[in-house]
């Protein structure tokens, strides 16, 4: 959280918005993010739920995501923030900062791992959380390295994209990322092939997808639309 705040604030000074939001809106996000998070687990296993679930352990990325998001439009909103230029801004911090997360479940072995492996870089967690004596998928690992790549392809599409497009990539590349690495996750199948995540990744890049295209055709038509200096320039050069 301190360093999505930081590097928040820096996108946020650079866009021309107040710093101190930023520093609210990463509090009130990761906050509500938490709760998003734990809620969302415990509704998967409500089958089979006891109070230990409602303990530090078990979060659920997509309802910290929901949790998050819905924090912000709310800080948005009360400062008076453009939506558009925050949910650029908030793109690459948002990325690096799951990146981070990432590790502590790896540090952790909190049975976010993958599934058993023979290749060299395969780890055991005899003193895990969720503890196994089998080499398995490092896949926190995985996701920190891809969380890496994808916040420097933000940072260089932020001088193509319009700050919604950038934010809408965020939501291609990250459910890229996810959908992926969940091949190799142990999680139960919920359609076909399919786990949980892997649905949700996938609406996450359709729904990024529409977001970059819808913002490239609005900055398109800004961009075409001709100027009021422009409009009233025009019968002076006529009447030359």
């Amino acid at each position: 959280a301190l360093v999505a705040m930081w590097l928040l604030g820096r996108a946020f000074t650079r866009r021309g918005l107040p710093k101190d939001s930023a520093t609210s809106l990463v509090l009130w996000a990761t906050i509500w993010g938490f709760v998003g998070a734990k809620i969302y687990y415990v509704l998967e296993h409500l089958s089979d739920f006891s109070l230990h679930h409602l303990g530090g352990m078990g979060f659920t990325w997509y309802g910290g995501l929901i949790g998050g998001i819905l924090a912000s439009l709310v800080i948005i909103r009360r400062h008076h923030l453009p939506a558009a230029e925050v949910a650029g801004a908030a793109a690459a911090p948002l990325a690096l900062a799951y990146g981070i997360g990432r590790i502590g479940c790896f540090l952790s072995g909190d049975g976010t791992y993958g599934t058993p492996t023979t290749l060299p870089w395969g780890v055991t967690f005899t003193n895990g959380i969720v503890p196994t004596s089998v080499p398995v998928h490092p896949t926190p690992l995985y996701e920190t390295l891809a969380a890496v790549v994808i916040t420097v392809l933000l940072w260089r599409l932020e001088r193509r994209l319009a700050p919604l497009g950038v934010f809408g990539a965020y939501l291609v590349l990250s459910g890229v990322s996810r959908f992926f690495v969940e091949m190799l996750r142990i999680n139960t199948r919920v359609l076909g092939p399919l786990t949980q995540p892997q649905l949700w990744a996938l609406a996450s890049i359709v729904l990024g997808a529409v977001v970059v295209v819808r913002a490239g055709r609005r900055r398109l038509g800004e961009d075409a639309a001709p100027s009021h200096g422009d409009e009233n320039e025009a019968p002076v050069s006529l009447a030359r």
